[in-house]
């Protein structure tokens, strides 16, 4: 089974881009953990440099990645530019263009354009630590510019298929096999988006990642999903302790 570190860009003190008050960091870590949810769901084994709002430097990153074991190191970010809606676009940065590095890269930008994003290609950046250091084929994904609107709206209203798209490219390189059950906690299931959405951002305030999905006809959020039953337990219990209706479900 190949083993993936998903590194969420930036964190803490540092934002990243921002633009209008959306900042950079909480969007990696959202698409971060909704495209190790869709790698687990296909077999893969998945770490993460970070799940939550915390700083660690591009060396720290690397170190992190480096002490996991993982196979393949994958990083998530946004772009941005000088003049907003100057650009508009998706793409990928590789240490260099070779190998299976190369690979995942071309065919996640691959799969990015299928979702509506302009194709900008596959980039190389030998200067960024997180792709130098490492010691595993790197990738890091450019996810649209977060200061251009039409980007955003991809990102925002086709979230799901942008981190599907990614889990994709990343799968058909390094493949992947179903495995055992999932335990997911939920929060919600509701007819009108609306309601989904808004408790997605409670639960995002109070520092649980979300995420929506639709399914039989209802709008469902997510909290996590683990293959261990204890691990949902614990989540559930804390969600309690703050106020959530939660219950699990396997699949």
């Amino acid at each position: 089974m190949a083993k993936v570190i998903i590194d969420a860009g930036h964190g803490g003190s540092d934002p990243g881009a921002v633009f209008e008050g959306r900042q950079e960091k909480e969007d990696n870590l959202r698409l971060a953990l909704a495209l190790g949810r869709i790698l687990e769901e296909n077999g893969v084994d998945v770490v993460y440099t970070r799940t939550e709002d915390v700083y660690q430097s591009p060396a720290e990153k690397a170190r992190i990645a480096n002490d996991s074991g993982a196979d393949y190191f994958i990083s998530v970010h946004r772009n941005s530019s000088q003049v907003p809606g100057q650009y508009s676009g998706a793409e990928t940065l590789v240490y260099d263009a070779s190998g299976t590095k190369a690979e995942i890269a071309e065919a996640v930008v691959r799969e990015l354009e299928k979702v509506g994003f302009r194709n900008l290609g596959v980039e190389e950046r030998p200067g960024l630590i997180v792709l130098r250091r490492t010691k595993m084929p790197a990738v890091l994904i450019e996810a649209g510019f977060i200061n251009t609107e039409a980007d955003n709206r991809l990102f925002d209203e086709k979230f799901e298929e942008t981190a599907r798209a990614a889990a994709d490219g990343i799968l058909s390189v390094i493949g992947g096999r179903p495995e055992a059950k999932l335990y997911r906690v939920q929060t919600g299931a509701f007819r009108h988006l609306q309601y989904a959405q808004d408790l997605r951002y409670r639960l995002e305030r109070d520092g649980f990642p979300a995420f929506i999905f639709r399914e039989d006809g209802l709008y469902k959020v997510q909290a996590g999903a683990f293959r261990q039953l204890d691990n949902a337990v614990r989540l559930e219990d804390t969600l309690r302790k703050r106020g959530y209706a939660t219950y699990i479900v396997s699949q």
